[in-house]
């Protein structure tokens, strides 16, 4: 009885993946679509898009993060994520967390948020946690 109440308790704290992996992009949902294979990733597919979106103007920096998650579950979901942005050396450049909570099943939602990066150019993105509660 006692191990059935645990695997209970550790199923519902949620999706707690700490482990790293390159950010969704638009790319990877094109190619998905066009039928080529892609790793399965769990709740980590919610994340839909997470890129750069580089708005610089007139010599002005001006680098966003930007995302669409959408709750593919069939509860109330909450979801936050770390990441980082890294250069081909693999040099850390930025890093941040990013919460979006309360979506219902099927509901999608889009961000965004600045950063201090100088350029996107040669920049990778990368997820270092995922966290995904349904209640």
């Amino acid at each position: 009885m006692a191990v059935i109440v645990v695997v209970v308790l550790v199923a519902s704290l949620g999706d707690d993946d700490e482990s790293t992996t390159s950010a969704p992009t638009d790319a990877a949902t094109e190619k998905a679509s066009q039928g080529e294979k892609q790793e399965p990733q769990g709740e980590r597919a919610d994340l839909v898009r997470f890129q750069l979106d580089d708005r610089s103007a007139a010599g002005i920096t001006d680098i966003w993060a930007v995302w669409t998650i959408k709750d593919s579950s069939s509860k109330k979901s909450d979801y936050s994520w770390e990441w980082e942005a890294v250069d081909a050396s693999g040099t850390r450049l930025a890093n941040g967390t990013e919460l979006e909570t309360a979506m219902q099943p099927g509901q999608t939602a889009r961000g965004e948020y600045p950063t201090t990066l100088k350029t996107a150019k040669g920049v990778k993105l990368n997820i270092t946690s995922f966290n995904h509660t349904a209640s």
